[in-house]
């Protein structure tokens, strides 16, 4: 007997996979012109906006109660300011495809810390597919080891490292604590709300007062696309995701997302794709594949 395919499930994990991977050009183009936590908090506070409209239209705004507006915060630090946030600041020093590479070992880590907490069980296979994925990092650096000596590149990947930790630490947490499936953009609302206010601070204490004049049209345009598509359609397709299968199979799409963004680094900001970048994303890749594959059993 043939199980039934779930339709919403696949086109949350498309969305997931699409949307995300054109982000970190968004991002790139973005901070072109605007300071980085500014387009954070352009992002998140349109994207608050949008969903509340949603909500009041639909009648769902309400108060979660203190014990769930807890958890949406933790998840609103972990995954939107820190994740997404230093993302968007490294971006300003690191091209959009390495940084999507990097990111991309957010499975690794997930697994890991899925074995460590209990969540998941060891394997052999995981711990190769860990093993070939951190392979890869150590590819990237291998030559360019020295290139950690400049400021802004150094202070880019260590806001990666940061970015990635948050962003395996809120996947993990998210799934553990899940809620109902119906609340999506209710906890979507709650998080993106506070991390609009965190995030605007932060645009203040290291960037002063807004200069909207040198902004560039295309930077704002790209912050609102980031807005709408990266974090009201995208974060609605994760969480939704997540309630269906579990973190580190949602996590894998991260390298669906590496390979459109250095693409579209490559095609559209003329970033260089050496042979050192190709061979460490085939390796992360496939250290990801390795470590989620799951032979499906066969159905009568």
């Amino acid at each position: 007997m043939k199980s039934k395919v779930d339709l919403k499930l696949i086109l949350a994990l498309m969305g997931v996979a699409l949307i995300w991977g054109t982000t970190y050009l968004g991002i790139r183009i973005a901070v072109s012109s605007i300071p980085a936590w500014y387009v954070t908090a352009i992002r998140q506070t349109i994207a608050s906006l949008i969903i509340l409209v949603i909500l009041i239209k639909q009648k769902e705004l309400k108060w979660i109660g203190w014990s769930a507006f807890k958890r949406q915060i933790i998840l609103s630090i972990l995954m939107v300011v820190i994740a997404n946030g230093l993302t968007t600041v490294a971006e300003k020093t690191i091209p959009s495809g390495l940084t999507s590479l990097i990111n991309a070992t957010s499975p690794l880590l997930v697994f890991l810390g899925c074995v460590f907490l209990g969540i998941q069980k060891p394997s052999l296979k995981g711990f190769i597919g860990v093993f070939i994925g951190f392979l890869g990092i150590v590819f990237i650096f291998r030559d360019g080891i020295t290139d950690l000596l400049e400021p802004g590149y150094r202070n880019g990947i260590i806001a990666l490292v940061l970015a990635v930790t948050g962003w395996t630490i809120g996947t993990i947490y998210s799934k553990k604590h899940s809620g109902k499936p119906e609340y999506i953009f209710l906890n979507l609302f709650y998080q993106f709300v506070f991390s609009a206010i965190v995030q605007l601070g932060l645009a203040f204490i290291f960037s002063g007062k807004a200069e909207v004049s040198t902004w560039k049209t295309e930077s704002i345009f790209a912050a609102v696309y980031l807005a709408i598509f990266g974090s009201v359609l995208a974060f609605f397709c994760y969480h939704y995701a997540l309630k269906r299968v579990t973190a580190s199979e949602v996590s894998i799409l991260t390298y669906f997302n590496t390979i459109i963004a250095i693409f579209l680094g490559w095609l559209i900001l003329n970033e260089k794709v050496g042979m050192d970048l190709i061979v460490a994303t085939a390796l992360i890749i496939a250290g990801v594949f390795i470590t989620n594959y799951k032979k499906k059993a066969a159905v009568n």
